[in-house]
């Protein structure tokens, strides 16, 4: 590192570079190079136990790591390793072939030491002792990791996407935030990868055994013509001598190789946990000092039988018993050690004193469900309603402008198994029930025929349904029923509710978010109003517009009609809103009458639009009489209106139409009133009812 760092200096052509990110391409080179270059044998000395080094290091990592994204390098240090065993085999074999007629020390010590002391210089037993080693990391070891990271990439690949849908359904339940989603969606892509590249690296092994025996055949046969033909060995001597060099040279390779092997399956065979294999082991292994005594017992019989290994049996038997009796000690001091710090009893015990931390927030929305409920909810067990929830706040934003709250979950075990509740910063705005294993058919009113089923009433629109059970599904859809599963019933009845109380929704954050989305098209324009108007004036305005259904989505021209009409310290923004109506005519218009050219509206008759512009210029009150009077005589003319299919819009003189609006709309809530000013040009009037004159 030191030369990497000396080589990437001030004067080097290299500067910039940072030593790590060159570690990698050196490595490649060098190893290249020892495939080329003939190496001398204190080199390969050095590199070889370099690869023995590189190989236990790898080992206790993957023993150390706690999950297999701990040690994500693993594949492409699998490869490098490989190489490294590969090149070496290569360098050494050209040294065997040609020194190996000076004697068994001329391809190095360490290929001299493994021949001579692990095999007993026995040619013959180093290779049965070499093709024993190859067999258990190539038939047992690298084909077993190798089968484990192939399922695993499988499962793994299987099931991203429910692992992606339970992340989306914390974010959009509050439970994690952004950032955290990030991370963990990152985790769950690495992971896949991680697999994926631990299925293809595990050929590397196995290639990396087959390369071996041959590279075996190869230098024996290699070396016996070599010191035979050119050497004039006689056959006893270079079969002895090339051969035990050979089999040095081999279990130098083999050994870091089956270590890599056990690593690799330490790796892909862990369990994720907080503990490292070690721990495992131990701690599940030995955590029972019944199993102890029991093992012990059943080797103590083994032990007495006449012919058997009694002492060695015995002594293990005795092991075992005493392991069981330390744990059993253990154990007991543990339990004792809990009931010493069992708190005092409540008659005792001291109360708390209150801390800030006592204090629990209500949340903005919430959904609580009884138990029955839950698989809906539980993204275990891929609760639909989580991905139905947030599609709900997705096309809420699209089609009212801005981004509701997270709703927050919970289980309820005081509500009815089949219910549940909707609630608004803490007070409930929606009831209902659902059933998970059922469907709902909702009569539309064009239903041919009946189907059997728990009557119920649609909590969105009011429409009579039926609770069926799947092998009805058919049948209802030819009569005519419209059905839908109950994650879809509650989605629904939960984007009425949003919709039904958008303005509660919009707080300080919302508005200054919708801003600051703004602001990345049109800074000025928002530098501009908020220099004119308070964050609070602007909240009250858009709140206004939606309470009368008006989506805020063209922010831009709200902005710039509130640029053009606001005044600094503006503290009337009633009237703001009435300039921003006529700013969003065409989309208001579009809103009630679609594309048709003609509109069938509501009018006043022409006395009580007197009255009531008297009553304005008063100061806006309505006399009682009046005003119940006008409430409902606008329901029985709003009746026959929407029962000639007309949309329920009541148009009005400009300076009428924020009183009437607030009047009547507290009784009659999907009434429109608009101003005679928020008509556009292009569309044609048609008076087709009247409040107050003969209907």
């Amino acid at each position: 590192m030191n030369a990497l760092n000396k080589l990437m200096g001030p004067s080097s052509p290299f500067r910039g570079l940072d030593a790590k990110v060159m570690t990698g391409p050196v490595l490649i080179i060098l190893i290249l190079a020892m495939m080329v270059l003939p190496l001398p044998t204190f080199a390969l000395d050095v590199f070889f136990t370099f690869n023995i080094a590189i190989a236990l290091m790898v080992l206790l990592v993957s023993m150390f790591t706690k999950k297999p994204l701990d040690f994500a390098a693993f594949p492409s240090v699998l490869l490098m390793t490989t190489l490294l065993r590969l090149s070496l085999n290569v360098a050494s074999a050209r040294v065997v072939l040609m020194h190996g007629h000076q004697g068994t020390d001329a391809a190095g010590k360490v290929i001299e030491a493994f021949g001579h002391f692990l095999v007993g210089g026995n040619f013959a037993v180093g290779v049965v002792i070499f093709f024993i080693l190859v067999i258990i990391n190539f038939m047992v070891i690298t084909k077993g990791a190798g089968r484990i990271a192939e399922v695993g990439a499988r499962f793994m690949l299987d099931s991203m996407p429910g692992k992606q849908m339970a992340i989306d359904a914390d974010l959009n339940s509050g439970l994690i935030g952004e950032a955290e989603a990030k991370a963990r969606r990152k985790e769950v892509s690495q992971e896949s990868e991680f697999y994926g590249s631990m299925d293809g690296a595990s050929k590397f092994v196995r290639g990396d055994a087959m390369a071996g025996i041959v590279i075996l055949f190869v230098t024996i046969i290699g070396g016996l013509l070599i010191g035979m033909i050119q050497h004039n060995l006689p056959f006893s001597q270079a079969i002895e001598t090339y051969v035990l060099l050979t089999i040095g040279d081999g279990l130098v390779a083999q050994i870091p190789a089956l270590m890599i092997s056990i690593a690799a399956g330490v790796i892909v065979s862990r369990v994720n946990t907080e503990e490292d294999v070690g721990q495992q082991i131990v701690g599940q292994l030995f955590m029972s000092p019944r199993v102890m005594f029991m093992v012990g017992t059943l080797i103590a019989m083994l032990g007495i039988i006449p012919g058997m290994p009694n002492l060695v049996f015995l002594l293990c038997a005795a092991g075992l018993y005493f392991i069981g009796w330390t744990m059993m000690k253990n154990q007991r001091k543990r339990e004792d050690a809990a009931l010493l710090e069992l708190p005092p009893s409540a008659a005792t015990q001291e109360a708390p004193e209150a801390s800030l931390n006592d204090i629990q927030f209500v949340q903005t929305l919430s959904i609580a469900v009884g138990h029955r409920l839950i698989p809906l909810v539980d993204e275990r067990q891929n609760g639909a309603l989580l991905a139905r929830i947030s599609g709900v706040r997705k096309k809420f934003a699209q089609e009212i402008g801005f981004l509701p709250p997270m709703i927050h979950i919970r289980d309820r075990m005081d509500l009815d198994q089949h219910a549940y509740t909707i609630s608004l910063k803490g007070a409930q705005i929606g009831e209902s029930v659902l059933y998970v294993d059922k469907l709902l058919a909702i009569d539309s009113g064009d239903v041919t025929g009946q189907v059997t089923g728990i009557d119920f009433v649609d909590p969105a629109f009011s429409l009579p349904s039926i609770w069926i059970d799947d092998d009805q599904k058919d049948h209802a859809q030819v009569y005519g029923y419209t059905v839908v599963d109950a994650s879809t019933v509650a989605a629904t009845f939960l984007n009425h509710l949003l919709h039904t109380h958008a303005s509660e929704l919009l707080g300080r954050k919302e508005v200054q978010d919708l801003l600051d989305k703004m602001s990345e098209t049109d800074k000025q324009l928002v530098d501009e109003v908020t220099k004119l108007l308070s964050l609070t004036t602007i909240q009250n305005v858009l709140k206004a517009l939606l309470d009368e259904e008006v989506s805020i989505r063209d922010m831009r021209s709200i902005l710039e009609a509130l640029l053009e009409h606001a005044a600094p310290q503006q503290t009337n923004w009633h009237e703001l809103v009435a300039v921003v109506r006529i700013a969003l005519r065409n989309a208001i218009t579009q809103q009630w009458f679609d594309s048709s050219k003609e509109m069938h509206v509501i009018c006043l008759n022409p006395d009580l639009e007197r009255v009531l512009l008297q009553a304005v210029g008063n100061g806006g009150a309505l006399e009682p009489n009046l005003a119940i009077n006008v409430i409902n005589q606008t329901r029985t003319v709003l009746e026959t209106h929407e029962l000639n299919g007309y949309p329920p819009v009541l148009l009005v003189e400009h300076q009428l139409r924020p009183l009437l609006s607030r009047a009547l709309r507290r009784y009659i809530p999907h009434l429109c009133v608009m101003s005679n000013e928020e008509i556009p040009t292009v569309r044609d009037l048609k008076m087709v009812s009247e409040i107050g004159g003969d209907n």
